[in-house]
């Protein structure tokens, strides 16, 4: 049990994953929904700050690199691609909405991105990508719920 307790918080945490893969695996191998939902839902909320904290440093430190400042503007380019139209349109409820929808590539690195790239409010862009990592997560714990109950 504890390494399956492990593997939902890393996968949680981790970019390929986030709390869209952990927290299925979590209760397809046995963990109870609610202890799955918890800890892939804390997991994914950490996400924000500590992302948000190495972006900002990165950019402090390797910004006169120039193989650096290629991957990032590339990066940005296509997290800026991704969020524009909802950004744009709601602010920061639009982050909210872009973090909220389980889809790949919808998830709080992206909406962490946006927030550096569109230069949003520290404060409102976590409590948007946290309210979104939360909804997001009831969401998949539901299906997770009810699709172990169908296999």
């Amino acid at each position: 049990m504890l390494y399956e307790i492990i593997s939902i918080f890393l996968i949680s945490i981790s970019p390929l994953g986030e709390a869209r893969i952990g927290i299925p695996f979590g209760i397809m191998n046995g963990i109870p929904p609610i202890l799955s939902f918890c800890i892939g839902c804390v997991a994914n909320l950490l996400v924000f700050p500590l992302f948000y904290k190495v972006i900002s440093m990165l950019n402090h430190f390797f910004w006169k690199s120039r193989m650096y400042k290629k991957g990032a503007v590339y990066l940005s380019k296509k997290a800026k691609k991704k969020t524009t139209r909802s950004i744009n349109k709601y602010g920061v409820w639009g982050l909210m909405v872009f973090v909220m929808i389980p889809l790949p590539v919808t998830g709080a690195y992206i909406g962490t991105m946006a927030a550096y790239i569109f230069n949003i409010n520290y404060r409102s862009a976590f409590y948007a990508i946290s309210v979104g990592v939360v909804i997001s997560s009831i969401l998949v714990s539901i299906a997770g719920y009810y699709g172990n109950l169908l296999i």
